[in-house]
């Protein structure tokens, strides 16, 4: 028998596949978002960066941004009982409408 992998990216398949016409790097205006502290965000992967990408398990999540980092958002999101900081770069991210 042949060990299962456990990869970073493991069981990503669907998650992370584009559609046709969406591959590629996308609009830069993605890029130029202002995010603020105390600002809800959607966790939303782009598997066109690889910087900067949070694990699987939190692709759909929604946070709270707490501080800007360089290129990059902390964010702060639940996960069950537990409160997990993040820090992911803006590609991987859009403003909250909820």
């Amino acid at each position: 028998m042949v060990k299962k992998s456990h990869g970073y990216r493991s069981r990503t398949r669907a998650l992370m596949s584009k559609k046709v016409r969406e591959k590629g790097l996308g609009s830069p205006s993605k890029v130029l978002i202002d995010y603020e502290a105390g600002q809800r965000v959607d966790i939303v992967i782009d598997s066109g960066f690889h910087k900067g990408m949070p694990h699987r398990r939190y692709q759909g999540r929604t946070g709270i941004a707490t501080a800007l980092r360089g290129r990059a958002v902390v964010v702060d999101v639940s996960l069950g009982n537990a409160i997990k900081t993040l820090i992911i770069r803006r590609e991987h991210l859009q403003p909250s409408r909820g």
